[in-house]
């Protein structure tokens, strides 16, 4: 961002006209959404604090009653300027003897760097109390604007976070998503140029779902396998193979160890049923399959191990899931020699840190450890949790901002690779097929909310996918 604002400017756009457009679109969405009120802008030294002198000037012209409530003089240039043209009541914070029923937060924005303290703190810790009362300009102050990460012990929680040209970082990694409330994406005018970092929405996306023609026949839909657990832990499995025919593989096949076949069989119908006993086996049953599933209740033993090593020799696309990312804890890079860019591994942080010790840790954020962990693997890895990151070996990376907190239970994992393996065997690129199943596991998962289990996922999925489908560009 700073990079474009002083592009901008070199290209011939004042930074002060920048602030303005900046101010104009905080007092629109604020206006918006409230109706006029007693307001306290909170205004920092930085640009942030002059985009809020700004504010204050616009919703005063507007018959707001607003004042101002500075935590410093203005420091840069351009806030100068701006505070320069409000005329209206400006106090040192915690001098006002007035009572605010709404605060606009222009203390520091993306630029701080340490923790809040003094007045700020304070002020921070007033409207955690009340963030339905809030309004953050750019981002709530006391957020590290690159990591999502809270500076110190506390930072502003908001309702409403207006940004400027694009969403940072702070703006879907948690915790800071949480405290940003609703986040409004304002155009003041910056050049938009390509990156590799993205948001999971649909439009990354559904240009290229894999939906059937009129010719469309099972055969041509794609071949899914899933391997199955032992006899007392197969049902994960058969969650994910589920998974997979409602997500639209034309044929999906649970491939069981025989002693596990009936068990199986009690619980199947359009899902069929192969059995096999050695890794030879396995490698001869999915030869011609297009993707395959393993590590749902897979058992971490050395029959999973080469039961991944068996399948990585077929040439399907591989999802790697659970007891198969775990039993490699030892020696990740056995698995990572038999990888290719079509294969996804999908750990929850437990896992992750099992593949890639140290990595989450070291890194600032969970978007750069997914980025070094796809790099070092060679495929693509999603990193699971409230902020699920996708990440491809050429740096491509989505963040997933519909996560769900109904996805808390047991097996909601198991049903993510299904999505995921379906909608590759069906030809869809891995990267863009691992975003895709990401957000509509999240979406079914919010269709259902309170109560949510994970066998109720697959069928929530179709409404997900009926809205998709009339959303389509025909």
């Amino acid at each position: 961002m700073a990079a474009a604002d002083a592009a901008a400017i070199a290209a011939g756009t004042p930074g002060v006209e920048l602030m303005a457009r900046a101010g104009l679109a905080v007092a629109d969405a604020i206006c918006e959404r409230h109706a006029p009120r007693p307001t306290a802008v909170l205004c920092g030294p930085g640009n942030n604090g002059g985009d809020g002198y700004v504010v204050a000037r616009i919703l005063a012209e507007r018959g707001w009653e607003v004042w101002v409530e500075r935590l410093a003089l203005p420091a840069t240039d351009d806030a100068k300027a701006a505070a320069a043209l409000w005329t209206g009541e400006t106090f040192e914070v915690g001098d006002a003897a007035r009572q605010g029923e709404l605060f606009v937060d222009a203390l520091f924005g993306a630029g701080l760097s340490k923790p809040l303290d003094g007045e700020a703190a304070r002020l921070a810790r007033m409207c955690e109390r009340v963030p339905d009362r809030v309004v953050a300009i750019d981002l709530p102050s006391g957020l590290a604007g690159d990591t999502g990460r809270i500076l110190g012990d506390t930072a502003f929680c908001a309702a409403l976070t207006v940004t400027f040209h694009a969403k940072k970082p702070v703006h879907v990694l948690e915790p800071g998503a949480s405290r940003c409330g609703e986040i409004v994406v304002a155009d003041i005018g910056l050049s938009t140029s390509g990156h590799a970092l993205m948001e999971n929405t649909p439009e990354l996306w559904l240009s290229r779902f894999p939906w059937p023609g009129a010719d469309a026949h099972k055969h041509s839909r794609g071949r899914l396998v899933v391997v199955s657990g032992e006899v007392w832990n197969t049902g994960a499995a058969r969650l994910s193979a589920r998974a997979g025919l409602r997500m639209g593989a034309g044929l999906v096949t649970l491939l069981s160890p025989t002693d596990a076949l009936a068990v199986n069989a009690a619980h199947l119908e359009a899902v069929m049923l192969r059995g096999f006993d050695t890794e030879v086996e396995l490698e001869q049953i999915a030869a011609d399959v297009d993707a395959a599933i393993i590590g749902p209740a897979a058992g971490v033993n050395e029959t999973t191990l080469l039961n991944v090593l068996a399948l990585a020799r077929t040439g399907a696309a591989l999802v790697i899931d659970a007891d198969a990312i775990t039993v490699f804890r030892d020696d990740p890079e056995e698995l990572f020699s038999v990888l290719d860019v079509d294969d996804v591994l999908t750990p929850h942080p437990g896992e992750f840190e099992r593949l890639f010790p140290g990595l989450l840790k070291d890194a600032p954020e969970r978007i750069t450890a997914a980025r070094r962990a796809a790099k070092k693997a060679d495929a693509i890895v999603l990193l699971k949790g409230p902020d699920t990151v996708i990440a491809a070996p050429d740096g491509r990376t989505a963040v997933n901002t519909n996560g769900s907190p109904w996805l808390a239970t047991a097996g909601s994992g198991d049903v993510l690779a299904g999505f995921v393996g379906a909608l590759i065997a069906q030809g869809m690129e891995s990267f863009e097929a691992a975003c895709a199943a990401a957000w509509i596991h999240a979406d079914a998962a919010d269709l259902h909310g309170p109560g949510l289990i994970s066998e109720d996922l697959p069928g929530l999925a179709s409404a997900v996918l009926r809205r998709l489908y009339g959303a389509r560009e025909i």
